[in-house]
């Protein structure tokens, strides 16, 4: 049987590849898919899986490092967020790391509760999985509000786009509703299979 250091240490070298993994996906094509609103990442698959296996505080943490490299990607890589930086710093880096930060530990919590109920023992991964794009959507569209919404360059790009001045939901839901759907799809399916599989061998191997 493993040791309780030999566990954490385990811990520490799994969570350092899943962040390792998720700034190899974030500059490469497979990480972002641009588009002409909020790009389509796909960053959040592995947050949610390393949340379910790892748990909820390495979930946040995992959560911070995607949060990391979408501030990185407003320096040029990304036209939007490259706007969004110009209309405030402060906003847009709290709007790439809190959102994420939190629906990393959420999604940990998530599995965390629907594990204890035996009978939604194999749902709990899926429901995870789903529930990873879903809360990165809303805490970011919330965010986004919140932060941007009162300054005057937003309120002209709302206007531009055909919307009423101060009706930022309108354009956030344009922009982002196909890009959400994608990816809470995506995640839904390869998330849901990819953490069950590792959660699975990561118990086999804890009994050796």
């Amino acid at each position: 049987m493993k040791t309780t250091t030999n566990v954490r240490t385990m811990k520490m070298v799994q969570l350092a590849l899943f962040i390792a993994i998720i700034f190899l996906m974030a500059f490469t094509p497979i990480g972002y898919i641009k588009t002409p609103g909020f790009q389509i990442t796909l960053l959040v698959i592995p947050v949610t899986v390393g949340a379910i296996i790892l748990g909820p505080g390495s979930g946040a943490i995992l959560g911070g490092a995607f949060g990391v490299t979408s501030f990185i990607q407003c320096f040029g890589l990304d036209p939007f967020g490259a706007f969004l930086l110009g209309i405030s710093p402060v906003g847009t880096l709290i709007l790439c790391l809190v959102p994420r930060i939190l629906m990393g530990w959420l999604s940990g919590i998530i599995f965390l509760k629907l594990r204890k109920i035996n009978k939604f023992k194999n749902l709990s991964y899926a429901v995870s999985s789903l529930s990873g794009p879903i809360l990165n959507t809303v805490l970011f569209m919330g965010t986004f509000v919140v932060f941007l919404n009162v300054t005057d360059s937003f309120q002209a790009l709302v206007e531009k786009f055909g919307f009423e001045a101060g009706n930022i939901m309108a354009l956030v839901i344009t922009l982002a509703g196909v890009n959400s759907l994608i990816e809470a799809l995506v995640c839904l399916i390869l998330g849901t299979a990819i953490a069950k599989a590792l959660d699975s061998f990561r118990k086999k191997s804890d009994n050796y």
